[in-house]
């Protein structure tokens, strides 16, 4: 199936995953994976992500602007289910590749939406410190995914 045909079970998978990590390359052609907390998806194949403490990221995107984000649903609940029952209830993770766009000031919607994310653990010291800042996004453009895949416990999923 395509990306447009997949498009809502990997937005799920993706919301289920809490954090993601961004891969980029280096100027020496070395990898770089960025842990990003505020990935959000849009509609169809987008989404956007909010940029901040992404140096290295940053750095590489202005040279380079593929990415892969990967999503890993790592709730502990999730897997111990699956590890139970021998089957996965939703598909565990996907990749999605795709381009990100210069930095821009986020909408007034984006602000929301990452504040309603937020909302309970920012009211802890470390919280504010991390996520009370946020200005500017990268928009993501999504061309192709993978699922991550388990043998024997998700012949069900991703057909």
């Amino acid at each position: 199936m395509t990306l447009d045909q997949n498009w809502d079970r990997i937005r799920d998978t993706v919301s289920r995953a809490g954090h993601c990590a961004i891969a980029s390359v280096n100027a020496d052609g070395s990898p770089n994976v960025t842990p990003i907390g505020t990935v959000f998806l849009g509609d169809t194949a987008t989404g956007f992500y909010f940029d901040q403490y992404t140096e290295a990221l940053a750095r590489n995107l202005d040279a380079d602007s593929r990415v892969c984000v990967l999503a890993v649903d790592s709730s502990p609940l999730f897997w111990f289910r699956s590890l139970l029952t021998a089957r996965f209830p939703a598909p565990p993770g996907v990749r999605l590749y795709g381009t990100v766009g210069a930095k821009r000031p986020a909408t007034d919607e984006e602000l929301r939406r990452v504040r309603n994310r937020v909302r309970i653990p920012v009211r802890l010291k470390g919280g504010r410190l991390l996520w009370s800042d946020f200005s500017h996004v990268r928009d993501i453009t999504f061309t192709d995914y993978r699922p991550v895949r388990y043998p024997h416990m998700m012949s069900h999923l991703w057909r």
